[in-house]
């Protein structure tokens, strides 16, 4: 995780503490930066995050599948003989 300051200078260890503070209130997600902005006595925390990869899942032939790997040839032949239906169309 990267640390910016803005404002005024504040000690390593008390940027360790607001970023242990930040893992502490966030833990499913990973920070990859986290600003700490110091106005007088006060201390904006601003955290960023990394990108969540996630996996397409589509409703293909009856399935729940996120990719075809793991279909026979009967059905992926299913799957190319699907039509897609537009619905841009107005009514």
């Amino acid at each position: 995780m990267r640390i910016a300051v803005e404002g005024r200078k504040i000690s390593k260890k008390e940027q360790e503490a607001y970023a242990e503070y930040a893992r502490n209130k966030n833990p499913e997600k990973r920070i990859s930066l986290l600003k700490i902005t110091v106005n007088g006595e006060y201390v904006d925390l601003t955290c960023y995050y990394d990108a969540v990869p996630f996996q397409r899942i589509r409703r293909i032939t009856g399935y729940l599948v996120g990719d075809l790997d793991r279909f026979n040839d009967a059905k992926l032949a299913e799957v190319e003989d699907r039509v897609s239906h537009d619905m841009t169309q107005s009514m």
